[in-house]
Parts: C-alpha cells; sequence; structure tokens
C-alpha cells in the first residue's frame, strides 16, 4: 500500500508548484501545540512525532517517517487549536502545503478526497489500536506489539520516546529491553 505523500506527490505532478521544499534540523517545533495548523508536511527523508504537554511532560502520541503526511488534520481542517505539537526527531526534508493550496488541490482532484478519508481512517485505526493497548495491556506486552507492528519505531527513535509513546518511563522500558 503506497503511503499518501506518494500518492500526493505522485500523481498530482501539476500541481508540484504549490509544494514548497524545506530542509529542517532534529528537534524543530513545526507546530507547536494550542496553534492553528495552517501546514501540511510530507516526509521525503527524516522523522517526525506528535506529542502533547501534560503538565510539563511530553507525551509522545504518533511518530512519522519518509511517505507519511503529518498535519494536526482536526486544526487543519477545522481552523480549531491543535491538540497537540509537530516535532522533527531527525534532521527533514519536507515539502509543505498550504491550507488554502491543499483546498485548490482538493477541488481540482476529487479522487484524492478518497484516499485522503482512507488515510484518516487508517490514522484513526492506529490510534484506537493504541488506546485499547493501553486499556488491556501491560507495558511489557505494549513494547512487544511496537516491536512487531512498527520496527521502524525501535531501529531510529531514540528510547525515552518510545517511553513516553508507550506511557513508561526510560528506565522502565531499559529493563522490559533487559528482560528479553
Amino acid at each position: 500500500m503506497k503511503k499518501l505523500t506518494t500518492v500526493i506527490l505522485n500523481e498530482l505532478k501539476e500541481f508540484n508548484h504549490f509544494f514548497k521544499e524545506q530542509e529542517i534540523p532534529a528537534k524543530t517545533i513545526l507546530l507547536p501545540e494550542g496553534q492553528i495548523s495552517k501546514t501540511m508536511f510530507f516526509i521525503e527523508k527524516g522523522c517526525l512525532r506528535t506529542w502533547i504537554n501534560n503538565d510539563g511532560k511530553e507525551i509522545t502520541t504518533q511518530f512519522f517517517f519518509e511517505g507519511d503526511g503529518v498535519s494536526s488534520f482536526e486544526s487543519f481542517r477545522t481552523n480549531q487549536p491543535s491538540l497537540y505539537s509537530i516535532e522533527s526527531i531527525e534532521p527533514c526534508i519536507l515539502k509543505s502545503l498550504s491550507q488554502k493550496d491543499f483546498q485548490t488541490i482538493l477541488k481540482s482532484t476529487p479522487e484524492l478526497r478518497i484516499k485522503l478519508e482512507d488515510h484518516l481512517f487508517k490514522r484513526l485505526f492506529q490510534s484506537q489500536q493504541l488506546l485499547y493497548s493501553f486499556l488491556k495491556n501491560n507495558p511489557k506486552k505494549r513494547y512487544e506489539e511496537l516491536i512487531k507492528q512498527h520496527p521502524l519505531i525501535i531501529q531510529r527513535v531514540p528510547q525515552h520516546y518510545i517511553a513516553s509513546y508507550l506511557g513508561i518511563t526510560p528506565v522502565s522500558l531499559s529493563r522490559i529491553r533487559n528482560r528479553r
């Protein structure tokens, strides 16, 4: 299955002039929590994460890699403040698309709307899987599922972000990893 970015960039070449390429260093906040999202990012190279601030503690909610499209879709579509921040983990090469240009492309390409809905459904499903994993599994089981379902995260993401994503401390993650 092709990722949304690949579909958009390959199938909509006539709209390439709307995309702006940018190189960003690691640990760059692309969208702060509480700000309205006006940009969608497509990852050509690198890794991004979304996270929320819980009384000064960062809680990672998702990871994104090459071929992924990232935005606070809820904010991007409704002009409401974003519920989370978007940040680079690694140096990245991104193509960005403004909200206005995205609307222009959607109006010109109805089949894109179907692909976007499919992408959003998959993202919702992934979020539901994580929620249910938190409700029914212990941290060790959540880590084992992560290894099985998303090995790229284990290979490329620093341990403290993985621990945050799993809802545990880095020390607890280290213990789980050492018991394997």
